[in-house]
């Protein structure tokens, strides 16, 4: 199972789309891919299209986001307390908790955000 980040999402849904083609092919092979309710967020607040917003809907349909609950709150402020650069980066910090809290993989198109992690596998 893999998660994306929200630059993921811009990069395959936006401007020229370059990620598109990696993220069909992902789902052409048959891998679950997944949004959280924080990258949904950081998409929607966006300045975004009609037709953006139809590709994502289509593909990652609102209802479907994984929620930041409980769960996933307790692991980011985990993450925070423990990490030496968290300040500034808690919607990142709170995006890997999420992925982390159900076994998937993060797909990011910003490493060095996440490279500190413990236990997050970068896709």
């Amino acid at each position: 199972m893999v998660h994306l980040d929200t630059s993921v999402l811009i990069d395959a849904l936006t401007g020229p789309r370059r990620s598109a083609p990696r993220l069909r092919a992902a789902i052409e092979e048959g891998e679950r891919i997944q949004l959280s309710t924080l990258v949904l967020y950081e998409w929607l607040r966006g300045p975004r299209t009609t037709a953006e917003l139809h590709d994502q809907e289509a593909l990652f349909p609102v209802e479907t986001a994984i929620a930041f609950g409980t769960a996933e709150a307790t692991r980011a402020s985990r993450l925070y307390a423990k990490l030496r650069r968290a300040r500034g980066r808690e919607i990142d910090l709170a995006i890997a908790a999420c992925a982390l809290e159900h076994g998937a993989s993060l797909w990011t198109l910003n490493p060095e955000d996440f490279s500190d992690i413990p236990d997050l596998t970068l896709a």
